[in-house]
C-alpha cells in the first residue's frame, strides 16, 4: 500500500470550550467547570446514552470527541468489528480520577472511581459504544506527539493489523482539557496522513 493513500478523512478538535469538526466550529459551549461543558456537550450531541453519565471526565471527554468524530463520516458495516482500531495519547493519563478516587479512600473506597483509574477506559467506552474490538493502545507522553502517531498507525494499516483507526490525544485535569481525534484509514478522499496536517489540526483556534 502507498503511504499516500492513508489519510484522515475526518477530525475532531475539542478545546477551551470550543468543538472543531473537520476544520469548522460546530459547538461552543457557556460553562465555566470542564464538567458542566462536557453535560453541555452530551445535550448537543443528543445520543441518549444514559451510561454516559457514570464516566470520568476522561472518558466522557473522549467518548464525546469520538461520538463528533464518527458522526456522518464512517459506515461501520464497511468494515468487521476487529478492522477498527484506537490509539490515544495524553500527558495526565488517568490523574485527574486518580486524585478524586484517592480522596475517598479515608472513608471509603469509591468502586465507581476505581474502575477509571487506568486512562485505556477511554478506550474501552469508544469501544463498547461502537463494537470495536480491532487493535488499541494508550501511550503517555509530555506532549502531543504526531510524529510517532504517524508511524505507529501507518505500521498497523500497512501491516493489515486493521483497516481503519481513530487516533489522537485525549489529555484532562482538573478544568485543563483537550481531545484531538482523527479517522485514518485508506481512502481518496480527505487529507494526507501526516505528522504535519495532524499537528496542523490540533492547534486549531478561533
Amino acid at each position: 500500500m502507498d503511504k499516500d493513500q492513508i489519510k484522515i478523512t475526518s477530525s475532531c478538535i475539542i478545546d477551551d470550550n470550543k468543538v472543531f469538526k473537520d476544520d469548522q466550529m460546530v459547538f461552543e459551549g457557556k460553562a465555566v467547570r470542564t464538567a458542566d461543558f462536557l453535560v453541555e456537550l452530551y445535550n448537543y450531541v443528543a445520543p441518549d446514552y444514559p451510561k454516559f453519565y457514570k464516566m470520568d471526565n476522561l472518558s466522557k471527554l473522549g467518548w464525546l470527541a469520538a461520538e463528533i468524530l464518527l458522526k456522518n463520516s464512517f459506515d461501520r458495516t464497511a468494515y468487521k468489528v476487529e478492522e477498527t482500531g484506537v490509539v490515544l495519547s495524553n500527558s495526565n493519563s488517568s490523574l485527574d480520577t486518580d486524585r478524586r478516587y484517592f480522596q475517598t479512600i479515608s472513608e471509603y473506597p469509591s468502586p465507581s472511581l476505581f474502575v477509571y483509574t487506568l486512562p485505556n477506559i477511554v478506550i474501552g467506552e469508544i469501544c463498547i459504544r461502537n463494537q470495536f474490538q480491532g487493535e488499541n493502545a494508550f501511550f503517555i507522553f509530555d506532549e502531543f506527539q504526531p510524529d510517532f502517531l504517524e508511524r505507529y498507525v501507518t505500521g498497523l494499516i500497512k501491516n493489515g493489523t486493521v483497516q481503519t483507526c481513530i487516533c489522537g490525544w485525549v489529555d484532562l485535569l482538573s478544568d485543563n482539557y483537550k481531545a484531538a481525534l482523527y479517522l485514518i484509514r485508506e481512502d481518496q478522499k480527505g487529507i494526507g496522513f501526516s505528522a504535519d496536517n495532524l499537528k496542523r489540526l490540533f492547534r486549531k483556534q478561533v
